[in-house]
């Protein structure tokens, strides 16, 4: 988030507002057009596959709030253009317009992510239930519930508005008292103004041109790639032996994903490079390692994937260090929280700007914010959200998950849903607040706090691994709706975009992907039955995460393999103590210290995806040392058309998948020994 920041705080001094001060501002209503949410949902429809496929495959989401201003600027300057040249426009494409398209289009593809498809949601599934640390669970029956286009899409229409509600009127305090920077935000906020300045729409044109390229390759590679890979597990450039067959079968290689090259382009350096180490790590020194003990440690008769075997240290070292970490940022970001707002209290001055600048440093040109601030407080101010529907709206919504929740989940009892709610307003003001101050969201960590507190409650005998998922859910979309909302009026702020509008934007948006996000998910599972199943196409590893989280909240470690859970207390410990280092080390080496939660993905995916993100970055850098200026306006829209070009492809593969056309061709490696003996066979069946 670093280089967000550098925008933010260069050497302009001059007004941004200044630019603008001629153009009229238009009314929250005019804010909200019909084109507008047009180019929302065909943005928000295509981005939501994207999102789902990333969530299936590997559960990392780069940011595509860059993708979405782009690409939202493009298609509505576009329409705009045409009607313009046939003398028909009526309303002027404005940067108000332009916020209202991205904060939408996040709003709606954001669903498929808080959704909880690859996560909670998918965990309750007998897909995944059959991989993991409950398999055999004599409550199996009452602890599953599998995907329905019907419950989902109830489920998140009762779950996914009530964050709005609960944080909607602290958006003064936040945005204008309190001054919280909200880095992505803001970013965005500097991108959209850019945009509608005369020299930022000639850049925006050749960055949509560039991104435009590299979808068409994306997409056509993609393409290009499924004629080889008619058995998915072992045919096509995905199993192409990089650095030998060995190392391929220990996930070393490069799987030729143009969607996870884009990754690497937008996720920070360390990011990849913790991944890399992670996989390291794990697939190079500890499963060898580990496996070489089998009849030792593990019963050697065990079948593939067991979790009394190698599958179970992958599985739960990895959720070790995510606990871990999960638990050290949280304490940090709160306890932040908790210094920063006693601070904010005890002086109430206007002027007070909290210390959250990337540097730590304030900014001495008064004259141009005392002119933009006057400005943006006058329209943020002026279009106001009635207490009431606030009010109103979450305690209906409340109202009605108390009593529709416990008939979609059986084991979730009432009183359960009570406490959430109950508890809920002060989990999303502190996410938002942290948000704010950190641009970090914990919304995660919320809902594996959900997980523990109504899993134990309810216990393994009443359905207390379903009843936890579902309560990961109600929380994880709760705080993260409040922590997004916050970051959306903090780009309206800077856009002087309406706070109805980007209410409604919202809105809009969630409603959108309350529907999008399950019909997405449901071609994905219809296309591809083997989600959620180690080794699949689409794993969705953290859909087992969550699983064994839940199971181990309510069943405790029996079933751990032999020295598994001192393996667990290890790297939990370590997790803690490297992020320890980490912010305790001068600026200039922190920097060197890998991510313990970006270390612990590979653990048990793998380490084909870390190699692709690391190529990107690889590609990043050397792009950078050549030309930065050049690599610093055009990266982010090539690693966009990377992503989106197969992200796009994965709907034609769902069709042709759904209609029973497979791949012609199947592309495979094997050693010359192997080839010999195939040889053989052949010639056997011959005679």
């Amino acid at each position: 988030m670093a280089d967000d920041n550098e925008g933010s705080k260069g050497n302009e001094i001059e007004s941004i507002e200044m630019v603008f001060k001629d153009t009229v501002i238009p009314s929250w209503k005019e804010q909200l057009t019909f084109r507008a949410f047009i180019v929302s949902l065909g943005l928000g429809v295509m981005f939501s596959f994207i999102v789902m496929k990333l969530s299936l495959t590997t559960g990392i989401i780069p940011s595509l709030n860059v993708a979405a201003g782009l690409l939202g600027f493009f298609f509505v300057k576009t329409w705009t253009k045409m009607l313009e040249q046939c003398g028909w426009l009526k309303h002027p494409f404005t940067r108000q317009e332009n916020t209202v398209i991205q904060t939408c289009v996040v709003a709606t593809s954001g669903i498929a992510f808080s959704g909880g498809f690859g996560s909670y949601l998918l965990g309750m599934s007998d897909a995944v239930a059959d991989n993991s640390s409950d398999a055999d669970s004599p409550y199996r029956s009452i602890s599953t519930k599998n995907p329905s286009l019907g419950w989902m899409i109830s489920f998140l229409f009762i779950v996914s508005f009530i964050g709005l509600c609960s944080v909607v009127r602290l958006r003064k305090i936040m945005i204008i008292d309190f001054k919280l920077i909200y880095p992505s935000g803001t970013a965005t906020a500097h991108l959209i103004n850019s945009f509608h300045t005369p020299q930022g729409a000639k850049l925006a044109k050749k960055q949509v041109s560039a991104l435009g390229k590299f979808f068409s390759f994306s997409f056509l590679w993609s393409f290009f790639q499924w004629f080889f890979a008619s058995n998915g597990e072992e045919c096509g450039f995905a199993n192409f032996p990089t650095f030998g067959l060995k190392a391929r079968d220990n996930t070393f290689s490069f799987d030729f994903s143009t969607m996870y090259v884009g990754v690497g382009m937008i996720c920070p350096y360390i990011i990849n490079v913790s991944l890399l180490l992670g996989a390291i790590l794990s697939w190079g020194i500890m499963w060898p390692i580990i496996e070489d003990k089998r009849g030792s440690w593990y019963d050697k008769d065990l079948k593939p994937g067991s979790f009394h075997g190698l599958q179970g240290y992958k599985v739960f070292t990895a959720i070790a260090i995510i606990l871990g970490d999960g638990l050290y940022n949280f304490v940090k970001v709160l306890g932040k929280t908790l210094i920063a707002l006693r601070g904010q209290m005890k002086n109430k001055e206007a002027q007070t700007v909290l210390p959250v600048a990337a540097d730590g440093s304030k900014t001495d040109d008064t004259a141009a914010i005392s002119f933009d601030d006057q400005r943006r407080t006058q329209v943020f101010m002026k279009d106001q959200i009635p207490t009431w529907v606030a009010i109103v709206g979450y305690v209906g919504i409340a109202a009605v998950a108390t009593i529709a929740l416990p008939y979609i989940f059986k084991p979730l009892e009432w009183y359960y849903v009570i406490v959430l709610y109950i508890m809920a307003p002060a989990l999303a003001f502190c996410n938002a607040y942290g948000c704010g101050l950190t641009d970090w969201s914990l919304a995660s960590t919320y809902g594996k706090l959900g997980i523990f507190l109504i899993g134990a409650w309810a216990g393994a005998s009443n359905g207390g691994v379903l009843a936890g998922l579902a309560a990961c859910g109600v929380m994880m979309n709760i705080v993260s709706t409040a922590a997004d909302l916050m970051q959306d009026f903090k780009t309206g702020y800077l856009t002087m975009a309406s706070p109805r509008s980007m209410f409604m934007s919202q809105v809009i948006g969630t409603t959108m992907g309350c529907v999008i996000a399950p019909c997405v998910f449901w071609i994905f599972n219809s296309a591809f039955p083997d989600i959620g199943k180690t080794g699949s196409e689409y794993p969705a590893p953290y859909a087992l995460v969550y699983r064994n989280l839940a199971t181990l909240g309510v069943e405790g470690f029996d079933a751990l393999p032999r020295h598994c859970l001192q393996l667990c207390y290890g790297f939990f410990a370590a997790a803690i103590v490297i992020n320890l280092v980490r912010d305790k080390a001068p600026k200039k080496y922190a920097r060197f210290i890998p991510i313990p939660m970006a270390m612990a993905i590979p653990f048990y995916i793998g380490s084909y995806f870390a190699i692709d993100m690391c190529i990107g970055s690889l590609i990043l850098f050397i792009w950078e040392k050549r030309n930065k200026t050049e690599a610093t306006a055009f990266g982010p829209a090539v690693a966009s058309g990377l992503i989106c070009g197969e992200g796009v492809w994965s709907v034609p593969k769902a069709v042709l998948a759904l209609l029973k056309v497979g791949p012609p061709i199947c592309m495979r490696f094997l050693s010359r020994k192997g080839n010999v003996k195939l040889d053989d066979f052949v010639a056997t069946l011959g005679r």
